[in-house]
């Protein structure tokens, strides 16, 4: 089945960077929707970006000026960006898909990832 594994998370200063990664492992034909999504201790979990296969993005509007959603379709996986950090950012970021082909059949999820822990902090 499809499994989503995410890398980049950790320790930064405020004002730093980091950029996370989600690869989508198994023998994957094309996603129709991958992206990020992010949860602060005692709050719901929220979306930070999203892209289509297409190149379509949706950010949301409290982070759209500091990040940068991107990806390798080649490689199956996302990208996010993320600058001018600060302690508010703090959160478990988590990679979510939509609609994956897999062997001829699609699958329209959803599928999530464990979650990488960014925490921004001096």
């Amino acid at each position: 089945q499809v499994q989503l594994v995410e890398s980049g998370g950790g320790l930064v200063q405020p004002g730093g960077s980091l950029r996370l990664s989600c690869a989508a492992s198994g023998t994957i034909s094309s996603i129709n929707v991958m992206g990020w999504y992010r949860q602060a201790p005692g709050q719901e979990r929220e979306l930070v970006a999203v892209m289509t296969r297409t190149g379509s993005t949706n950010y949301a509007d409290s982070i759209k000026d500091r990040v940068t959603i991107s990806g390798d379709t080649a490689k199956n996986t996302v990208y996010l960006q993320m600058n001018s950090l600060k302690p508010e950012d703090t959160a478990v970021y988590y990679c979510h898909a939509n609609g994956v082909t897999s062997m001829g059949v699609f699958y329209a999820g959803p599928y999530w990832g464990k979650g990488t822990l960014v925490s921004v902090s001096s």
